[in-house]
């Protein structure tokens, strides 16, 4: 694997795992708070905790990460899985 792709997998894998986590943790929007704050939007979260967020997707996405490279050094792919092989048989031919 290059840099690159592992890269460009890790970056993909980040902006999926953050917008899983983005929802937990918020409890309340400002409008239920009762102090929204002039020209934002009164169902925004009164307090986001964006740090808190973006360093468990970075943990998360490392964790995940590196599984996913060591599976990929031993030589496991998606040949491997074996629902994802079609049964060759059960399919008929065109033609035949």
């Amino acid at each position: 694997m290059s840099v690159a792709f592992g890269m460009a997998v890790f970056f993909m894998l980040w902006w999926i795992i953050l917008f899983a986590i983005l929802p937990f943790g918020l409890h309340r929007t400002q409008e239920e708070a009762g102090d929204v704050v002039p020209g934002s939007e009164p169902s925004a979260p009164d307090r986001p905790k964006f740090l808190k967020v973006i360093v468990l997707t970075t943990v998360i996405t490392t964790l995940v990460f590196s599984a996913y490279v060591s599976l990929r050094a031993q030589g496991f792919g998606l040949d491997d899985i074996p629902f994802f092989k079609p049964p060759g048989a059960s399919y008929s031919q065109p033609g035949s």
